[in-house]
This record gives C-alpha cells, structure tokens and sequence, in this order.
C-alpha cells in the first residue's frame, strides 16, 4: 500500500505545482497585456503600473479570456485607439508565450 500511496501523494504534489505555475503565467500574461494596453493608451509609468493591476483583476470577474478582452476592448475604445478583437487576442496570445518563457527563465 505505501507504494500506492507514495504515487498518489506525488501525483497530488505534481498536480498542485502545475496548477501553480499556470495561474502565474496567467497573472504575469495579464500584466504584460496591460503594459501592452497602456502604451497603445499612451499612459504615464504610474497610470500603467494600475491599469496592469486591474487587468489582472478583470480575470477573476468569470472563467476564460473573455473578461480581461472584453475589459482590454472596451478601455482601447474608450481611449480612441482602433482596435479590433482580433488583435487583442492576438496580443493575448504573444503574452501568453511570453509570460510562458519568463517564468521558465526565472526557475
């Protein structure tokens, strides 16, 4: 039974750490798509570093993607930037890669 158990305690330890890693790529993804926002909004340093803050909360309105685009859609609009969802996604998924590579860097 211990080799049992040995297994299922690792199986739960590996599960727990990836988990980990992808809810810190989503964060750090999420801040660099706000930095990437804000130059496009042509924000000051400090107005970036809180727009980075709230893109990072808008992802725990619900499940996915679509709250942080549709956040990141509405504030490009609102600032007069033209833009279309598809770039937006775009842009999500180039942070994602990037967010990915970062944080392997970092280990």
């Amino acid at each position: 039974m211990t080799s049992f158990e040995d297994r299922q305690r690792a199986f739960e330890t590996k599960f727990a750490r990836d988990e980990e890693m992808a809810f810190r790529i989503i964060a750090r993804r999420n801040r660099l798509l706000g930095v990437w926002a804000a130059e496009q909004m042509d924000l000051t340093p400090a107005e970036t570093d809180a727009y980075c803050k709230a893109v990072v909360q808008a992802d725990f309105e619900e499940a996915g993607d679509e709250d942080v685009i549709r956040k990141l859609m509405g504030d490009l609009t609102a600032a007069g930037v033209e833009t279309d969802e598809g770039i937006v996604r775009r842009a999500l998924d180039d942070r994602s890669i990037e967010a990915r590579r970062q944080l392997m860097e970092a280990q």
